[in-house]
């Protein structure tokens, strides 16, 4: 037989653990123990609080404005600050009792000093309207009724929309224009103007001058307009030459000399500088050539250099000689 083990001594040194039953709620409740927990409330400890003594260099309470204002005055003996600016704020304050209290010093102890009737201290626009009044009866107030003054009647010929530009400038844009594309005639009106306004000033040749009256020629190139005017009236035919059949009898025709307009002058003159600078040789490539040739041209002529010269001397001469048959045509 096995010996036998003495429960006695056994009890003392096993340890019994309870097992806890999985079939019962009850006894899964007592098997845990609760964990209480801690929270910081302000019960059981405060929360940490700042220390006020030590404050930071940006921490400090700054005075209000006008406290600030009436300080400096106490101590520049100029006052205190200007109350006539600003809102009128005693009447708001005066229905806050809550809002005195919190008021800047400045503005109780002007609101506990006694004010007279019908005053508004801390008012801008009492002031500034009183300002503002006009006494009709001292001073004669002048109400034109328009912005801008009436225009000078009668109208310059340049203050219509449409008539703007300079009449030559007009008409030499009407003859650039081809296909009725004003825009394109215009673009190349600009780029004349400015070859004019950019080149060297031209030398001017003695024995072919100017029309009289004209400015230096080192003043054209500042006045691109007057430069071209006066380009165009230089080398503008005063006559053209008219052929009138049967004048002198039977069928041989005559020679008439006939006298030009400005504007007929200026078209003729306009139409040879054109042709001349479509046959000039070209320099580059571009739209804008033609432009730059046009402008090569009316400088040339300045200068006494262009062939047009010829061209309105040999009409001169012919028209001189034909005057003669202007007797024969009135007898007509």
């Amino acid at each position: 037989m096995p010996p036998r083990i003495p429960l006695g001594r056994s009890l003392r040194a096993i340890e019994f653990q309870s097992r806890c039953a999985k079939s019962t709620p009850s006894a899964l409740a007592l098997c845990f123990r609760p964990v209480t927990r801690r929270y910081i409330t302000a019960d059981e400890k405060p929360l940490p609080t700042a220390n006020t003594s030590d404050l930071g260099p940006n921490q400090e309470r700054l005075p209000h404005v006008s406290e600030e204002a009436a300080e400096m005055g106490k101590i520049t003996g100029e006052g205190g600050p200007d109350i006539d600016q600003g809102t009128p704020i005693q009447e708001v304050l005066q229905r806050d009792p809550q809002s005195q209290k919190k008021a800047p010093q400045v503005i109780q102890d002007d609101m506990q000093s006694t004010a007279p009737k019908g005053s508004r201290p801390y008012s801008t626009s009492a002031r500034r309207q009183q300002e503002a009044v006009i006494d009709f009866e001292d001073d004669e107030v002048e109400m034109p009724g328009h912005k801008f003054g009436l225009p000078e009647l009668p109208l310059q010929s340049t203050a219509n929309m449409k008539h703007r530009y300079d009449p030559v400038i007009v008409q030499v844009t009407n003859l650039l224009m081809q296909d009725g594309k004003l825009s394109r005639a215009q673009t190349k009106m600009a780029k004349i103007l400015n070859y004019l306004r950019t080149t060297p000033p031209p030398t001017v040749n003695p024995n072919r001058p100017l029309i009289p009256g004209a400015p230096p020629a080192s003043h054209l190139p500042l006045n691109p307009v007057l430069y071209l005017t006066l380009a165009i009236d230089s080398v503008a035919p005063l006559l053209r030459i008219r052929s009138q059949k049967g004048a002198a009898g039977g069928g041989v025709a005559l020679q008439i000399p006939v006298p030009l307009g400005l504007r007929q002058r200026r078209r003729q003159a306009v139409m040879w500088i054109l042709d001349a600078a479509s046959k000039r040789r070209s320099s580059g490539s571009g739209k804008g050539m033609f432009a730059q040739k046009v402008a090569q041209e009316l400088v040339s002529i300045v200068e006494g250099k262009s062939a047009l010269w010829d061209r309105r001397g040999g009409i001169h001469k012919l028209a001189v000689s034909a005057r003669s048959n202007l007797s024969t045509g009135r007898r007509r």
